[in-house]
C-alpha cells in the first residue's frame, strides 16, 4: 500500500491536459469484443466460487426427458446447430466481469451411455448415479462451457435425454426457446431463420435508454435501505458457511386446471393477481417458521424489453433481474396481507432498474458486521408451460428436473402445466435445515393454498398449525414438572468463579486471556461503582463498549448490581446513542 501511495504521489501536479472525448463506437457483435455482465450474472459468477458461503455450485437448470428412438447423430447435429445459432451458448465468462462470444464451443458432442445390456436394477442404480452427478455439475463457464446434452439408453427401449444449461447464459424464457429450437433442428437442420440481434447489442441499448430510470430507482432504494429487514430467519441445523457443497432437493405439489381456474376467479374477486396469492401463502409459511412478520423475499423478474428489437423474444440470454420485496404480515385477514404485499410488490418492481443484487451490495457496505441477506426466492412465471409444444411432441415432457442457485437457501418456483394447472416447486439446500422441517413447511403451504380454494379470504387469518410431531413433542415436554432454579444470566458464573480461579474464562487475539476469578473481580468492581451511584433493581444501564473483555465485565457488573443492561453499538452516531 505504501509503494502504491508513493506512485500516486510521484505524479502529483503533472496531470495530463484533458483530451476531447472520442465518440463511443456503435455496439456490435464481434466475437472478440467482450461486453459487461449484468448485475445478476455477476452475482451468479461470484457466488459459484468455492470460497463463497453456499458457493461451490453453479446456477443452472437440469432436465431429463424419457423418450424413445432418439438418433444420437441427429441429436448431436441439432445441438451443434443450436450452439451455432445462439451466441450465448458459446460465451466465456471472465473474472473481470465481462463475457465474450467464442468462435467455437468446447462442447465435446453427445455423450451416449448404453445401459440396455444391464439388469433392470443395475441400470436404474447407474442411471441414478448419472443423475446425481449431472444435476449438481458445475460447467466450466470460463472456457465457454454453458450447455451440455447427453443420452442414456435404458432397458425397455427408454432413451433418457439429459439437458443441462448454465443460467449465466439462459433464463427461463430462453430455456423454452432452446427446447423449441432443438426440436425444430432435430427434425430439419434448415428449419429456422437466422438471428441478427445479440445480447451484447441489447445490453448496450439498455444502458442508454434506462440510465435515468436506474438513477431514480437507486435513489428510491437508498432511501429505503435503513428500514429494510433481512430475509426470514428460518431455523437452521447448520451454519451456511459450514456447508461445503450445497445439495438441492426438490419438493413439489400441484393444482389441477379446474383448481387453478377457481383460484384465478377468487383472486380476481379479491382484486389480487394469482401470483400474489401464492406469494402471500408462501410468506405466511415462512413467517410461521421464522416467527417474523417483516422480512424480504427475493423475486426474479424476467425482464426483456419487448420494444428493443423484433427478434428479442427469440434471443437466448439471461435477461433476469432481481427485486427485493418487503413482506408485511401484520394484516388481520389473508386478503389484507395479500393486498399489502401486492401494493409493495408493484412499488418495488416499479424501481427494479436498480437491481436487488445492487441493494444487497449496499447492505454489505452499511452492515459491516452482519449484512442483511435475502436467501429465500419466490419465482413465478405463468406465461406458458416450461416445455414448449414442439419439444414435447418430439421428446415428451420432463420426467425429472431441478434447479440450483448459489447462496440461496430455498427457491419456490411456480410453473404452468400443459393441462392448464400449475406446478408448485421448492428447491432447497437440504443440509441447512433440521430433519423434517422442509417437509412440514411444504405440507403446511399446500394445505394453506388448497384451503384458499374454499374461501375465508376476508375472515381472520387462522394460525398455521404446528406439525403433528411437533405438537406431540411439546405436549410431552410440557407434561413434566421441573423445579425453578432461580438462576439468572450471571448467577452460575459468580458461584463458580472461585472454583475456576486461574482457568481462562475469556480468550481473544493470539494469546490474550482473562481468568474466571479476574473477570469476577472486574465485574464486581463495576457493580460496586454502580451501587455507590444508586444503581440497583429496576435500573437500566447503557453499555457502550467495543466487543471484548471490558464489554463482558461491564455486562456482568450491571447484572451483579441488580440492574438491566442496555447494549448500544459504539459505531452508532452520538445522537442515536443518546
Amino acid at each position: 500500500l505504501a509503494a502504491w501511495f508513493e506512485l500516486l504521489g510521484a505524479g502529483a501536479g503533472t496531470a495530463p491536459a484533458p483530451q476531447p472525448r472520442a465518440a463511443e463506437p456503435e455496439p456490435d457483435d464481434r466475437a472478440d469484443r467482450p461486453f459487461p455482465l449484468t448485475a445478476v450474472q455477476q452475482a451468479y459468477l461470484i457466488g459459484r466460487d468455492d470460497d463463497q458461503t453456499l458457493g461451490g455450485v453453479s446456477c443452472h437448470a437440469y432436465l431429463e426427458f424419457d423418450t424413445a428412438q432418439v438418433d444420437p447423430e441427429r441429436l448431436e447435429r441439432a445441438v451443434r446447430a443450436l450452439i451455432e445459432r445462439h451466441p450465448m451458448l458459446r460465451v466465456a465468462f471472465a473474472d473481470d466481469a465481462t463475457q465474450r462470444v467464442l468462435p467455437r464451443s468446447p462442447w465435446p458432442g453427445v455423450t451416449v451411455r448404453d445401459l440396455r445390456g444391464l439388469a433392470a436394477d443395475e441400470a436404474m442404480e447407474t442411471a441414478q448415479a448419472v443423475r446425481d452427478r449431472l444435476s449438481h455439475r458445475r460447467l466450466d463457464v470460463a472456457r465457454g462451457e454453458v450447455i451440455d446434452v447427453q443420452l442414456t439408453l435404458l432397458p425397455d427401449a427408454v432413451d433418457r435425454l439429459h439437458f443441462n444449461v448454465d443460467l449465466l447464459a439462459a433464463d427461463l424464457a430462453s430455456i423454452r426457446v432452446l427446447l423449441a429450437d432443438l426440436a425444430a433442428l432435430y427434425d430439419d437442420p434448415g428449419a429456422l431463420d437466422d438471428l441478427t440481434y445479440t445480447f451484447g447489442q441489447y445490453l448496450a441499448h439498455q444502458d442508454t435508454v434506462r440510465a435515468a430510470e436506474r438513477e431514480r430507482a437507486r435513489e428510491y432504494w437508498q432511501q429505503r435501505l435503513p428500514s429494510l429487514p433481512g430475509g426470514p430467519k428460518l431455523p437452521l441445523a447448520a451454519d451456511p458457511e459450514a456447508v461445503a457443497v450445497p445439495r438441492f432437493v426438490r419438493r413439489s405439489c400441484g393444482l389441477t386446471a379446474d383448481e387453478w381456474r377457481l383460484m384465478e376467479q377468487r383472486a380476481s374477486e379479491a382484486g389480487l393477481t394469482p401470483s400474489v396469492v401464492l406469494a402471500t401463502a408462501f410468506a405466511m409459511v415462512l413467517g410461521r417458521w421464522s416467527g417474523e412478520e417483516r422480512f424480504l423475499l427475493n423475486l426474479p423478474l424476467f425482464d426483456r424489453d419487448l420494444d428493443a428489437h423484433p427478434q428479442i423474444n427469440r434471443v437466448v440470454a439471461d435477461f433476469t433481474g432481481l427485486v427485493l420485496v418487503e413482506v408485511d404480515l401484520s394484516g388481520e385477514s389473508f386478503a389484507d396481507r395479500a393486498r399489502t404485499l401486492q401494493k409493495q410488490m408493484h412499488e418495488d418492481i416499479g424501481h427494479a432498474a436498480y437491481s436487488g443484487v445492487e441493494v444487497l451490495r449496499d447492505f454489505v457496505r452499511t452492515d459491516v458486521d452482519a449484512p442483511r441477506t435475502a436467501p429465500v426466492v419466490f419465482a413465478c412465471d405463468l406465461s406458458a408451460p416450461l416445455v414448449p409444444d414442439a419439444f414435447q411432441a418430439r421428446f415428451g415432457e420432463a420426467s425429472w428436473m431441478i434447479s440450483q442457485t448459489p447462496q440461496i437457501w430455498l427457491d419456490h418456483q411456480v410453473y404452468r402445466t400443459r393441462d392448464g394447472g400449475v406446478l408448485l416447486v421448492w428447491d432447497a439446500v437440504e443440509e441447512l435445515f433440521p430433519d423434517g422441517m422442509l417437509d412440514a413447511m411444504a405440507a403446511a403451504y399446500e394445505s394453506l393454498v388448497r384451503g384458499l380454494l374454499t374461501g375465508g379470504w376476508d375472515t381472520a387469518t387462522p394460525q398455521i398449525p404446528l406439525p403433528a410431531e411437533q405438537r406431540e413433542r411439546r405436549a410431552a415436554v410440557n407434561a413434566r414438572t421441573r423445579p425453578l432454579t432461580g438462576n439468572l444470566l450471571h448467577t452460575t458464573f459468580f458461584e463458580r468463579a472461585g472454583d475456576r480461579a486461574g482457568r481462562p474464562a475469556l480468550l481473544w487475539g493470539e494469546q490474550d486471556e482473562l481468568a474466571h476469578d479476574e473477570l469476577a473481580r472486574h465485574a464486581l468492581a463495576v457493580a460496586g461503582a454502580l451501587t455507590e451511584r444508586g444503581v440497583g433493581r429496576g435500573s437500566y444501564v447503557a453499555v457502550v463498549a467495543p466487543k471484548g473483555p471490558r464489554q463482558i465485565a461491564a455486562v456482568l457488573g450491571v447484572l451483579a448490581a441488580g440492574a438491566a443492561y442496555v447494549p448500544i453499538g459504539v459505531d452508532q452516531p452520538a445522537e442515536r446513542r443518546s
